[in-house]
């Protein structure tokens, strides 16, 4: 299922891409590999896969010691949230506005 990622994953999979991109940079440098789109291309794939994994494992180890986090809740729950705090649903809000001008 695809959730949103994690601030951790964000965080640490952005400091490993640029990581990544570094030593690709270099590694592909000493093999004479020339620069070039073609390079540029293989780089920024590479650095992007090791940037993923690392991100999941982040999330993976999260889960491991969190415990798994609650679903999103529903608009129906939203809604009894925004009734018990005393307030109108957004769209009626809007739309009362919109009505009285």
């Amino acid at each position: 299922m695809l959730t949103l990622p994690s601030l951790w994953n964000l965080i640490i999979s952005t400091m490993v891409f640029f990581v990544a991109v570094r030593y690709l940079h270099r590694y592909l440098e000493e093999r004479g590999l020339p620069k070039g789109m073609t390079r540029g291309t293989l780089v920024f794939v590479l650095a992007s896969l090791v940037s993923w994994g690392s991100g999941e494992a982040v999330d993976w180890t999260q889960q491991k010691i969190e415990g798994p986090q609650p679903a999103v809740q529903t608009s129906v729950e939203l809604i009894q949230l925004l009734k018990a705090a005393g307030l109108e649903q957004p769209v009626a809000a809007a739309s009362k506005e919109l009505g009285s001008n």
